[in-house]
């Protein structure tokens, strides 16, 4: 006898243990108003049939849409590393503003917020701006 203990496999340990939805819809009357609707889908072109690949349009940021996103959910992500340095000013930049100016916000929204700055200032005075001068070393 086995000192091992027997374990379910995957199958078991995920499979559904209430009805799915496609099952409760079949068994509705059809007048009932959770009852199935049929429509025939629209076809899709055949640019945006890649598997894997986002195909979210392209927007230009314009000046009346060039403020930071805020506290919301967002569904893009880049990983930045930073310097223990860099990270001990980001934070104690979050803690100036919640301290001595009473703004709580977290460390994503310090970085949407610097981020918003530098690309209006970029886009107002391009070669001259804060971004341009401090890449070339100025």
């Amino acid at each position: 006898m086995s000192r091992r203990a027997t374990l379910p496999g995957a199958d078991e340990l995920f499979r559904s243990t209430t009805p799915s939805l496609s099952a409760v819809r079949d068994s509705l009357p059809e007048n009932s108003p959770l009852a199935p609707v049929t429509h025939s889908p629209a076809p899709i072109p055949a640019t945006t049939q890649k598997k894997g690949v986002r195909t979210t349009q392209r927007r230009r940021v314009t000046s009346v849409e060039s403020s930071p996103s805020g506290r919301e959910k967002h569904d893009e992500k880049i990983t930045v590393y930073l310097s223990p340095e860099e990270l001990f000013e980001l934070d104690q930049a979050r803690l100036v503003l919640r301290g001595d100016l009473g703004l709580a916000a977290d460390r994503g929204r310090i970085v949407r917020e610097s981020i918003a700055v530098i690309i209006a200032d970029l886009q107002a005075k391009g070669d001259q701006s804060i971004l341009a001068r401090r890449l070339r070393g100025q």
